[in-house]
């Protein structure tokens, strides 16, 4: 794993005291459910779920990998939405600051990115809906990131659990000063919560 992500990690992973009760309570559920996926010899796949998979689902994709990474498991995380649009360049630009590679595969109006957090370490990230067929049909989670989507998608079939973690959309700061801040805000609770679930799991 890169030094500065891994450096970011140990940071994060010593602060779980941030975390309210509450929401430990949800993210074990989450931590019980791989662990018993794990147990049971089966792939462990995380599709994480936004309304236009543009912000918070890929920072819950990216984040989810490296914290599984970081306590020594292999997973598979993918992202989707209700609406296809595009990766948003503030959220690429926090995963950046946080030591991220993010490689542009192409040019479109929905770009294909490769985020390389390590030798061999990557996610493949660009905007796509919850029935594409890039993702897991059977055998996964759907781990809700925003209200909107959660509303939206009443039922989100083959999934093994549906778990709502959401999160403030930065899209609000968009184009103000504190625009930068508030994506790094959201991308370190994010990568938090995702550590935290990946901590309890033996």
């Amino acid at each position: 794993m890169n030094q500065n992500i891994k450096n970011r990690c140990d940071i994060i992973s010593k602060n779980f005291k941030e975390i309210n009760a509450d929401r430990k309570i949800l993210l074990e559920k989450l931590a019980n459910h791989i662990q018993e996926k794990l147990n049971s010899g089966k792939e462990v796949n995380l599709v994480y779920v936004c309304t236009h998979n543009s912000r918070r689902s890929h920072l819950g994709q990216v984040w989810s990998k490296v914290a599984a990474d970081f306590y020594g498991f292999s997973i598979n995380t993918f992202s989707a939405g209700t609406e296809a649009t595009a990766f948003n360049q503030n959220a690429i630009n926090a995963l950046i600051s946080a030591g991220f590679e993010v490689k542009k595969l192409h040019e479109t109006a929905n770009p294909k990115y490769e985020v390389i957090f390590g030798e061999g370490k990557s996610n493949l990230c660009f905007s796509k809906t919850i029935d594409d067929e890039s993702l897991p049909k059977e055998n996964f989670v759907a781990v809700m990131t925003c209200g909107d989507a959660d509303e939206n998608c009443p039922f989100i079939p083959g999934c093994d659990l549906r778990i709502g973690t959401t999160y403030f959309d930065p899209k609000s700061y968009d184009n103000s000063i504190l625009q930068d801040e508030k994506y790094t805000e959201r991308s370190n609770q994010i990568a938090m919560e995702c550590l935290y679930v990946f901590s309890l799991i033996k």
